[in-house]
């Protein structure tokens, strides 16, 4: 009742329903961003351009920076652009060799390629040199490329995950994803309601953190 009189206030301030409505929602994308974080951020693909943009000219300029081609490498992942990402990876082995993130990076690329064994083996490497390499994710990705080849395979890996990420809502929500995604749906809503119960344990601080994978969990578990 209050959103319906704040929406009805709002249109009688602003004279059109549409303004209204558009400021009604620029404000609840604010305060999302603020407060709980469901939304996607839109500025994020502009500074990702212009990071992009960045390390190019420093390449160009020093095609030795090894660290300015890794974190472009990154980037173009993000951006879906493989074979660019793989290209650059394969130019830097010799100085990343020790590194799991690399390891964990370029397996993901070739997940990606439809290169599922070889992507496997990397990111297992990576994994084995830090085992909590990106705080467990790369498990959640090994476990999406195998959910529809071979699903105990996926849930051990979603098994691995759970072990690293044992008190985050985050991590029982991409659980709880992922087992909903093999049909397993009663242990999905065990993760949804997992989920839900340790974000109410957590301080202040993280529960910020983590309120939107709360909220992802709670609505999850009702459908």
């Amino acid at each position: 009742m209050f959103k319906i009189l704040g929406f009805l206030l709002l249109i009688r301030l602003v004279g059109n329903p549409f303004l209204a409505l558009i400021i009604l929602l620029v404000i609840l994308y604010f305060l999302d961003r603020r407060y709980v974080g469901i939304f996607p951020s839109i500025t994020r693909p502009f500074r990702r351009s212009r990071q992009i943009s960045r390390l190019r000219t420093t390449i160009s300029l020093n095609p030795n920076d090894v660290s300015a081609k890794f974190e472009l490498a990154r980037l173009l992942v993000e951006r879906k652009r493989y074979n660019e990402s793989k290209d650059l990876l394969l130019q830097i082995t010799d100085r990343y060799e020790q590194s799991a993130e690399y390891w964990v990076e370029l397996g993901y690329v070739n997940l990606k390629l439809g290169l599922m064994p070889e992507g496997e083996a990397q990111m297992l490497q990576g994994l084995e040199i830090n085992r909590r390499a990106r705080y467990g994710q790369p498990y959640l990705q090994l476990a999406e490329t195998f959910r529809g080849v071979d699903q105990d395979k996926a849930l051990y890996y979603v098994s691995q995950f759970q072990e690293i990420q044992s008190s985050s809502s985050e991590a029982y929500y991409l659980a709880g994803s992922m087992y909903k995604a093999l049909g397993r749906n009663e242990d999905a809503k065990r993760a949804f309601e997992e989920s839900t119960a340790i974000y109410r344990t957590l301080p202040k601080y993280k529960k910020r953190q983590e309120r939107g994978w709360a909220l992802r969990s709670y609505f999850a578990k009702m459908r």
